[in-house]
């Protein structure tokens, strides 16, 4: 299974996502500094996979602190937990490990300082194992609403690099792959970082899914001309309603899906739900370089002087979602969480 994070006993290592297809290269991490820069720069992403990455970044930052006391342990888990938060404000799996984290060092608190650091370390390679869990769960879940011979479309990456491994949206494709359910995946280019040619196209190609890549403004015809039987994604981050924020271009996908009759499902563990927040009008939407718009690949396609608009995410409505697979089972409208 590719496993995109791993902690190898004395260090994080993270398979470097904006290498990809080309190179597969993992890099190490030894500080947490090192870590949220890579969450910063896209060599890590995908909500899951962010999580148990900044998980791990505590881990390096207690490992890291000088502190002879719980109170200077604590406040340099503090300035780590901050300085990770700030990396990538959409993905709720972010925050919800980073206070996970937190969490189990204040219940922990009487224990010696290796042993918490110790404790530490396995909190983390806990939320790496659940969250593998969690998507073999929503795989299983997810193939209860695929037709047999299933033409599958998804859009940007929420596959196992997206996460600690077998994937959300990739778990459910996974899965229905494994039990001769699947046709084919559309899989969408995914502007402007182009996640799903470079990552999700790489992991059918690894895997022998069959797959055809398109255009993201392909995406319309072919549910036009009944090519498409369903579309999954996943989600950054979901409102207590419902609303779900994905990769930008999860809308108008969402808005094709229900004027051409096709169900459109979001696959993401529950870490990914937000109960805090009523609607999707408070989700705060990551903008990202001018650069990753006016070039692909390092490659300059548009003036230089041009402005840009580029929101990483947008907001998909509850009443456009068919249903939401998390590993607890399917949620249909109206969507109650909290």
């Amino acid at each position: 299974m590719i496993a995109p994070v791993r902690w190898d006993g004395e260090r994080l290592v993270l398979i470097d996502q904006t290498r990809l297809p080309v190179e597969e290269i993992e890099r190490p991490y030894r500080a947490w500094p090192e870590v949220a820069e890579a969450i910063r720069a896209l060599v890590v992403r995908g909500a899951p996979a962010i999580g148990v990455t900044a998980a791990f970044g505590v881990v390096l930052a207690a490992r890291q602190s000088p502190a002879t006391t719980f109170e200077g342990l604590l406040a340099d888990l503090e300035e780590a937990i901050k300085g990770l938060a700030a990396t990538r404000p959409t993905a709720m799996n972010l925050f919800w490990a980073l206070d996970r984290m937190r969490r189990v060092a204040v219940a922990h608190r009487e224990l010696s300082l290796p042993e918490l650091r110790a404790r530490l370390v396995e909190e983390a390679q806990a939320v790496l194992a659940e969250d593998i869990a969690a998507n073999r769960a929503i795989g299983a879940h997810g193939l209860s609403l695929l037709p047999d011979r299933c033409r599958l479309l998804t859009h940007c990456n929420a596959g196992a690099l997206a996460t600690a491994g077998y994937g959300t949206a990739g778990g459910v494709i996974r899965t229905a792959h494994e039990r001769g359910k699947l046709a084919l995946v559309w899989v969408d280019e995914t502007r402007p970082v182009m996640q799903g040619s470079r990552l999700t196209a790489w992991e059918m190609v690894k895997e022998g899914i069959p797959h055809r890549l398109i255009a993201d403004a392909a995406a319309a015809s072919l549910m036009r001309n009944g090519e498409v039987d369903v579309v999954v994604t996943g989600a950054d981050r979901i409102a207590a309603n419902g609303d779900t924020a994905n990769k930008i271009g999860t809308y108008a996908l969402a808005v094709l899906a229900r004027h051409h009759g096709v169900p459109f499902y979001v696959a993401a563990p529950s870490s990914t739900i937000d109960p805090s927040i009523a609607t999707g009008a408070s989700i705060v939407i990551e903008e990202r370089d001018a650069a990753e718009v006016r070039a692909v690949a390092g490659r300059q396609t548009a003036p230089a002087a041009s402005p840009v608009f580029n929101p990483a995410f947008d907001v998909t409505p509850a009443a456009l979602i068919t249903a939401i697979i998390t590993e607890r089972g399917v949620h249909r409208p109206p969507y109650h969480f909290g």
